[in-house]
């Protein structure tokens, strides 16, 4: 602990702050791996014993921007689940019903994969051959979104406990979730804009609950400083741009575009 907080009071500055939020905003929604590109950035910007902590200080910005974009969603959501006037069996059976459902259950399998790896996830961010290899994964998930030609609005449980497998596995520094998820429920036979849908408003609970989590542990944040919280507000105005391109792009079934720069990304990190 007392290593990591020399090695952010050294090299957390602002304009190091300004970098990562950047790098985390775009990268967060964009499915090129926020953790990859944090990891690459970390040791391009020389914090190689950036902890957790920082990671998830940018994510808290981008949760915001995912929150902001979603929230007519949410707002619908929890209106229909909290006020409604039907039985539990219609409301299962009502859109709404459908989708929270499919969202519980998917948060199930990444609860637990995100916990049992949670542990190790330091020092995988630091191994520059594991974040190309799962960037090579990351090009893998977005090019197979060209086999996706499916119309399904909503996954099934099933579909949803798989989707919520892939998206646990994205933990992996390098591995994006937003690709992951978004390509696994194309295969599935959903549509290109409902699987957007599903992914961010599946991402939720992931990402609030890994904040929740580190909030446990205060004394990590207090030392990240007041630079972490420039980081985490760039992050959410960058982030939420970059969630009005994705949209675009996966409407027009281009997300296959990303693979052209994620394949060379990753070879010429594997040989850094």
């Amino acid at each position: 602990a007392a290593t990591t907080r020399g090695v952010l009071a050294a090299f957390l500055d602002p304009l190091t702050a300004l970098a990562l939020g950047l790098i985390q905003g775009v990268t967060e929604f964009l499915p090129v791996s926020s953790d990859g590109h944090i990891a690459m950035g970390a040791r391009i910007f020389g914090l190689k014993d950036a902890p957790l902590a920082l990671a998830v200080a940018l994510h808290a910005g981008t949760l915001l921007a995912t929150l902001l974009e979603f929230r007519a969603d949410l707002a619908t959501l929890a209106r229909d689940t909290f006020r409604r006037q039907e039985s539990f069996t219609a409301w299962r059976e009502s859109d709404t019903g459908r989708l929270v459902l499919a969202v519980v259950v998917a948060t199930i399998p990444t609860g637990i994969i995100g916990l049992s790896m949670k542990d190790h996830m330091d020092q995988l961010s630091q191994d520059q051959h594991v974040v190309a290899v799962c960037l090579m994964g990351s090009a893998v998930m977005v090019t197979l979104t060209r086999l996706g030609k499916g119309e399904a609005q909503l996954p099934t449980l099933p579909q949803a406990f798989l989707i919520g497998i892939f998206q646990g596995l994205a933990v992996l520094p390098g591995l994006s979730r937003s690709g992951s998820t978004i390509a696994v429920a194309m295969l599935l036979g959903m549509a290109g804009t409902a699987a957007f849908r599903f992914s961010f408003l599946l991402s939720l609970p992931a990402v609030a609950g890994a904040v929740l989590l580190e909030l446990g542990h205060p004394e990590e944040l207090i030392a990240l400083g007041w630079p972490a919280l420039f980081g985490a507000f760039v992050a959410f105005v960058s982030g939420y741009a970059a969630l009005f391109l994705l949209r675009g792009l996966v409407h027009r079934g281009n997300l296959y575009w990303f693979a052209f720069y994620l394949v060379p990304v990753s070879i010429l990190l594997f040989f850094w």
